[in-house]
């Protein structure tokens, strides 16, 4: 099923304007004492992001503690029944402020010079690339402006998400880049939702063309490097992992890393594996792979994203220096594709692994960062259990990389 909702104004010289505007709130931020916790939380940040503003978009990313049902009807109600308000669950937030968690930032898209369409898909499971091509036919809907791109937020958990970008191609081309994240659940990895107008929805993901009448710039990085020598994927199916060098998968990597016997556990496996990713040989350089889990009975390797057989791969790890090396490239590299612009706003998808290796404190410096190299514009995303980019080749979906996507 596929609902669509399109936003689309007449664009005049004396009114062609843009901007975007973020706000945040938690539980510990209200209006006064008639608004205690989580009630209110929605418009609060709303209000912060809006300044007063008409939206063309709302764009808002939640922690997973949240009353979602409450916050997705708050800020349904709070903007005009045209405008779509679409986003995702997180395992982190990160707004203008920093990161945080356990908090709601929207972020606010106006203005004539954009054009908005919004599509859901549901069920996705049953048909990933089905699904990513039925949400990017939005882009067809857009009035008509020199610069388009299609952001993608998808249920983390639904299944191989390459098959979502491979869908969305299909569909677009060459001529609309690809960017967004999936959906996290405040690492639980039980279950994640996406947000469309109200709706709270599982195995599901939301497509949201957006044209302008200015550039947009993205970036991708990830940070990882190689350890010890590669190894080849002799063993595999879909995302599952079964053997590397002729032997069981799980026993080579932990062997290779010289991991503790605590990994035996699979909570402790699960935390170990998500700074140590795989790295798979690509003709453009390296893909990396999230490892989700491990089957310790039949010693395989559960990975987010297809792993081909045949495949050279290496081991990856990273630290505090790798990884904010990777931010300062990835804005760059998006603020680059401006044209000299300055940007009117920053989205980040963030994954949860560089997050790790960071820890808090890292993770502010981070941000911090983010908003050095963008001059202060402001800063949404959230850290997530996968990203998009495509801006060229028909792939586009990675693992424990930063997106970063600038606005001008």
């Amino acid at each position: 099923m596929v609902s669509l909702t399109v936003v689309s104004e007449p664009e005049t010289v004396a009114s062609a304007s843009r901007w975007i505007g973020v706000g945040r709130a938690s539980e510990q931020s209200s209006d006064g004492p008639d608004q205690p916790g989580q009630s209110g939380m929605g418009t609060r940040a709303l209000r912060a992001a809006l300044a007063g503003r008409t939206p063309a978009l709302i764009v808002f990313f939640a922690s997973s503690e949240l009353e979602l049902a409450a916050l997705s009807a708050d800020l349904r109600g709070a903007v005009e029944a045209n405008i779509p308000v679409v986003g995702c669950t997180t395992a982190g937030e990160i707004g203008t402020d920093g990161p945080g968690d356990r908090s709601v930032v929207v972020a606010a898209f106006g203005g004539d010079d954009f054009s908005v369409a919004a599509a859901v898909a549901e069920n996705v499971s049953a048909g990933l690339r089905e699904a990513g091509a039925k949400v990017a036919a939005a882009v067809s809907h857009l009035d008509e402006r020199a610069h388009r791109i299609l952001l993608l937020l998808t249920d983390g958990l639904a299944g191989d998400q390459q098959e979502i970008v491979r869908g969305a191609y299909s569909v677009v081309g060459a001529g609309v880049p690809l960017v967004g994240g999936c959906a996290g659940d405040d690492q639980h990895m039980k279950t994640t939702n996406v947000f469309f107008n109200g709706r709270v929805l599982t195995n599901a993901i939301v497509g949201v063309a957006i044209g302008s009448t200015s550039p947009f710039g993205i970036g991708v990085r990830h940070g990882w490097r190689r350890v010890g020598e590669p190894i080849l994927v002799t063993g595999s199916i879909g995302t599952t992992v079964l053997n590397l060098d002729d032997e069981p998968a799980l026993d080579v990597y932990l062997r290779r890393l010289g991991a503790s016997p605590d990994c035996a556990d699979p909570d402790a496996f699960r935390r170990f594996a998500m700074t140590h990713p795989l790295g798979l040989s690509k003709r453009t350089g390296e893909e990396v792979r999230s490892i989700v889990g491990a089957d310790f009975v039949e010693r395989s390797l559960q990975c987010v994203a297809h792993v081909p057989q045949g495949g050279l791969a290496w081991i990856m790890d990273g630290d505090d220096e790798s990884v904010l090396a990777a931010t300062d490239g990835a804005c760059v590299d998006a603020l680059e594709q401006l044209g000299g612009r300055k940007p009117k706003g920053v989205l980040a998808f963030d994954c949860i692994a560089r997050r790790g290796v960071l820890g808090g404190a890292g993770i502010e410096r981070e941000v911090g960062r983010i908003g050095t190299a963008i001059n202060g514009a402001p800063v949404a995303g959230f850290y997530s259990y996968g990203e998009i980019a495509r801006t060229k080749g028909t792939g586009g979906f990675h693992n424990q990389t930063l997106v970063v996507l600038a606005v001008s």
